[in-house]
């Protein structure tokens, strides 16, 4: 799971760009090039890898699969079915410890990060836990493996929010899957996009547009991408999954739990119990 909590409550939505001279670092809302969006995403989670390691590691487990802020975990959920002797993809894998849990399931499982600092911890928890997966960096995008290679692909928050055309991820996650595969992965709820990332009662006011698509940009003091975070409606998400040829199977939005009391990033008790944090997609490529 990968999930970076924007500061945005002071964005310029006056710069437009890396031709604009900055005055310093930043956060604005504006397009992006595909390059420029893989490059700060690599740069992104290869600098924060070892802070995100050691500020979430231990809610995310060694080998756990843990969906979302709000802790479910498909051990409960079961939105991937039995994954035993399942070949699985898991995109955006960080330090892979989902991975690790459907490898422990008895699933033939591969785990994809773009980012060498992730996979990193990714070996690094595989030597403590015994639980070796194979390791692949590689963009989202464009999936180096052959058509129909897969029985199930997933991510939890990995991969989709980061690419700059993810109806493209979807139909290369089709495209890999099986007739009969299931595609399911989490991201932060789209209405999220409304309010500002505090978990506090300042993040309970509407101040950005939902119809707002540009993508959240955090640049440095040149105005070059560092952080690249991509918006969707739901029914975009929808009509990208139906656009690559997938069926909805469900839709679920995790309720915040009782007694659940850990704050991430915009992630809080208060926001949770109010509204949505979280959307996971289940869908289904149609079998032949």
């Amino acid at each position: 799971m990968e999930i970076h909590s924007a500061g945005d409550d002071d964005l310029d939505l006056a710069h437009d760009g890396p031709d604009d001279v900055a005055s310093g670092p930043g956060v604005t809302r504006r397009p992006v090039t595909a390059a420029e969006n893989l490059r700060a995403s690599r740069g992104w989670w290869d600098a924060d890898a070892d802070n995100y390691q050691s500020e979430h590691g231990e809610f995310l487990g060694e080998a756990d699969f843990v969906w979302c802020p709000e802790g479910l975990r498909e051990a409960d959920a079961k939105l991937l079915g039995d994954v035993a002797g399942r070949r699985v993809l898991e995109l955006g894998c960080g330090a892979a410890a989902a991975a690790r849990w459907l490898a422990a399931q008895g699933a033939d499982v591969v785990a994809m990060d773009l980012s060498a600092g992730m996979l990193r911890h990714a070996e690094q928890a595989a030597a403590r836990t015994g639980l070796t997966v194979p390791l692949v960096q590689a963009d989202a995008s464009a999936l180096p493996f052959a058509d129909g290679a897969f029985d199930v692909a997933c991510t939890a928050f990995g991969a989709v929010p980061f690419v700059d055309d993810s109806a493209l991820v979807m139909r290369e996650v089709y495209r890999v899957l099986k007739p009969g595969g299931r595609w399911v992965f989490s991201v932060t709820h789209p209405m999220r996009w409304i309010f500002l990332d505090d978990p506090t009662e300042g993040g309970l006011r509407a101040v950005h547009s939902y119809f707002d698509r540009r993508p959240y940009v955090e640049y440095d003091e040149h105005g070059a991408a560092t952080y690249v975070e991509h918006h969707r409606t739901m029914g975009d998400r929808l009509r990208e999954l139906l656009g690559a040829g997938f069926t909805l199977v469900d839709l679920i939005e995790p309720e915040w739990p009782e007694g659940h009391e850990q704050i991430w990033g915009q992630w809080s008790p208060l926001r949770g119990r109010l509204f949505p944090g979280t959307a996971i997609f289940v869908a289904a490529k149609p079998s032949d």
